[in-house]
């Protein structure tokens, strides 16, 4: 999410026939399942009025099975989260295989009747009509990452800034070609999931910012979030272009493959960029060794927020810092950039 749909397919491959440096690069996804770090979740705060106990509430979650390794940390997130509240109770109900799946236990859920539910859906579109049906039960909906294209469907919708990773990776790309004074780059991109309107939007704004350069995209090639897929069209760009100057790739889980399949290929005559920013990806931007120079963020922190701020809702309070008196009905969050000088800065948030 760097955030896919997950389906029966996905799963972590081993991948014996490639070379030992890149298996090694492909074991590396497993360190992306692990707690949270207490820079991605808020404990209690004695300054914060916000954390001050209130009325006890229960916060309905439902999420897509964490097979991958940003949606395990929005999971592993917002239940540390919960945790951190002596007035929240935490009930999760599992997501299923797809959308409907996903909704057939959402009911269930709404018939227990929560004081708030906070939703990653598998896709937001095909969800919209439980947001409704949660909303006009009086339950308010917090809608996490896959939007909903109708504002009925939720009381808040809380996400990262999809295009605005796309801006980042490209200005970083275009202002690092520019310094190289290169005229004319060949510039790869290894997207995500194309049925996914936030894959959509990283590309259109990746697209953007490249034009303010005078750049465009030789060749792009999209993936499904995961190492597997990863590796798969990367070999397939590598040999599209027999020289590359720069790559965007929107995932750092699929990354792994991507990595794997650039080590196997020998290639070395460009620099890559990452998206989401995992503990692995920040890691390898620290140490230099890799293609892989920066990665723009997409963190699954959201989650931790969505859960605290799903907790004010119910108790009816705003946020202490805001004039206002409710929670906004919208938070985005900006995607940053991260590289090997401000690496150890942003470590404690990888996933």
């Amino acid at each position: 999410m760097t955030n896919p749909i997950p389906d029966t397919s996905r799963r972590r491959l081993l991948f014996g026939g490639t070379a030992i440096a890149a298996g090694a690069l492909l074991t590396a996804c497993t360190s992306n399942e692990q707690t949270p770090t207490p820079a991605q979740t808020k404990g209690a705060d004695t300054e914060n009025p916000n954390t001050a106990a209130g009325k006890a509430v229960t916060i309905g979650f439902s999420a897509p099975a964490a097979d991958h390794g940003w949606i395990a940390a929005i999971t592993n997130n917002a239940k540390a989260q919960a945790g951190a509240y002596k007035d929240v109770t935490f009930k999760q109900v599992e997501a299923g295989k797809d959308a409907a799946a996903q909704r057939a236990a959402l009911d269930t859920l709404i018939a227990e009747k929560p004081d708030v539910i906070v939703l990653l859906p598998h896709d937001g579109k095909e969800l919209n009509a439980f947001g409704l049906k949660a909303m006009e039960a009086g339950i308010p909906v917090v809608n996490l990452d896959r939007a909903f294209p109708d504002a009925l469907a939720y009381r808040l919708q809380i996400k990262g800034d999809n295009y605005g990773m796309g801006v980042a990776a490209g200005h970083y790309i275009g202002k690092a070609l520019k310094a190289k004074n290169v005229a004319s780059p060949i510039i790869g991109e290894i997207a995500g999931m194309d049925e996914l309107e936030l894959t959509q939007e990283r590309s259109a704004g990746f697209k953007a910012a490249l034009a303010t350069y005078g750049f465009t995209v030789a060749n792009r090639r999209a993936a499904r979030f995961t190492a597997d897929s990863g590796q798969k069209e990367a070999q397939n760009l590598l040999q599209a272009l027999p020289k590359i100057d720069a790559v965007w790739n929107h995932d750092d889980d699929q990354g792994i493959g991507v990595l794997a399949a650039i080590t196997a290929a020998n290639r070395s005559e460009f620099f890559m960029v990452g998206g989401a920013g995992s503990k692995k990806a920040i890691e390898d931007i620290a140490a230099d060794k890799t293609v892989l120079k920066a990665t723009v963020t997409y963190s699954p922190s959201m989650a931790s927020s969505a859960i605290s701020l799903a907790r004010l809702i119910a108790q009816g309070r705003g946020m202490s810092d805001l004039v206002e008196l409710q929670v906004p009905k919208e938070v985005i969050l900006a995607s940053e950039t991260i590289t090997k000088e401000n690496a150890s800065t942003y470590l404690k948030l990888g996933f």
